[in-house]
């Protein structure tokens, strides 16, 4: 069975390469899956199963151009990892360009991705 941190890797290696239905398979069928931020972020918000968490991304691709999306810190402790990082993309459909850090948590159990907190700095978004 494979640790926390090589399935958070494998999700973010997923999502490099664009591969939703990668990430899918690393995800548990019920999840507590959470992006904190205002009701203005299209993809903000609590999802609950993997069909929610497809919407998700489906979300995050509609609403913004990703050009850059860079993990850049791993801290594992047993189950839980949590990932530092960057991004840049310009949302739709007023093409603003943003930059922000993130900061991602993951709790891992039986090698499925069961708990899933993101934050970035919605200022950077809505300044």
């Amino acid at each position: 069975m494979a640790d926390s941190l090589s399935v958070v890797k494998a999700a973010y290696d997923a999502f490099g390469r664009g591969d939703v239905a990668a990430i899918l398979d690393l995800v548990a069928e019920k999840v507590d899956w959470k992006l904190l931020g205002p009701s203005a972020i299209p993809y903000a918000g609590q999802r609950n199963d993997k069909h929610d968490v497809a919407r998700f991304f489906a979300e995050v691709a509609q609403a913004d151009d990703m050009q850059s999306f860079e993990p850049r810190e791993f801290i594992q402790s047993g189950e839980h990892v949590t990932v530092l990082g960057f991004e840049r993309f310009t949302c739709r459909p007023e093409g603003k360009l943003v930059e922000t850090e993130w900061i991602h948590v993951f709790t891992v159990q039986g090698g499925k991705i069961t708990r899933w907190r993101g934050c970035y700095d919605t200022a950077a978004r809505f300044v």
